[in-house]
């Protein structure tokens, strides 16, 4: 594979699984550089957030951790955890292991999941949380009926059906949807419709009002994929949290408009939060 983005580093979470993540840091040699976290969706890997890093790496260090299951992290075995509680101690053992005690969350879809997690359970660890396309759980969704047809079709076939809910494909040039399809088909199908599975079981709102760290909304309106209506209540529950709204109806926002999505969290970052809380 010509891979032309930053290597893999790996480190072993609590329960034995091999980890990967990748940093990009080219701040000042002479300054601690706050540190920022980008989680990738589901049935994903940190390669498709690799666009927005050039906006960030100049003034954070950059940590992109490809999820359990998801990349070139294991796929956990069937004895082994896959809940929001593990899947957010995964980035806690990543921030352990790089002497990480504070940083900033950027999310999209299932990764803003555990974003909000760690803002809910972990807030001492959490600067800001930056939500793109992400509303609080799978549960309010159609993905209870994507698994089945994944069964039928296999993933790649699947992804390629539900397109138009994820990406402008007139927007777009085929080589990216191409890639969009085959980054996505690289994950292990069981364990993606166990991922998923699992998700359409979580719902999380009414926890939304403990979040206290600076937090900023990114909606497609008409979001095809679950609950558009969703951010608004987000928004109001989340005190001084800052929601935007993209003109967009398909869900992966920031796959085919990553220099959109990096400007609104960057400026989001200067304004709201520390430039020194790492």
């Amino acid at each position: 594979m010509n891979d032309r983005h930053t290597l893999p580093r790996f480190t072993t979470t609590g329960d034995g699984l091999r980890i990967a993540y990748y940093v990009d840091d080219f701040t000042d040699p002479w300054i601690e550089p706050p540190s920022l976290f980008l989680l990738h969706s589901a049935m994903s890997s940190s390669r498709r957030m690799a666009a927005m890093v050039p906006h960030f790496a100049r003034r954070f260090r950059v940590v992109r951790v490809d999820l359990r299951g998801h990349g070139a992290t294991d796929v956990p075995r069937g004895d082994q955890e896959l809940n929001l509680e593990r899947l957010t101690r995964d980035v806690l053992d990543v921030m352990a292991h790089l002497e990480i005690s504070k940083a900033h969350f950027l999310g999209a879809s299932g990764g803003g999941y555990i974003a909000q997690q760690l803002a809910i359970h972990h807030a001492a660890c959490v600067s800001s949380i930056l939500l793109f396309a992400s509303r609080p759980g799978f549960r309010d969704s159609n993905g209870a009926g994507w698994i089945p047809e994944m069964e039928r079709t296999g993933l790649r076939a699947f992804i390629a059906r539900t397109i138009e809910e994820r990406l402008p494909v007139g927007q777009v040039s085929q080589a990216q949807v191409d890639w969009f399809l085959d980054e996505m088909s690289r994950n292990d199908e069981s364990f993606v419709r166990r991922f998923v599975g699992y998700m359409t079981t979580q719902y999380w709102m009414s926890d939304l009002a403990r979040i206290s760290c600076p937090t900023l909304i990114v909606a497609p309106r008409g979001d095809a994929i679950g609950n558009a209506s969703a951010y608004q209540e987000m928004h109001r529950l989340i005190r001084g949290s800052e929601l935007v709204t993209y003109d967009q109806g398909h869900h992966n926002i920031t796959d085919y408009l990553p220099d959109r999505c990096a400007h609104d969290a960057l400026d989001f970052l200067l304004r709201r939060a520390s430039p020194a809380g790492a």
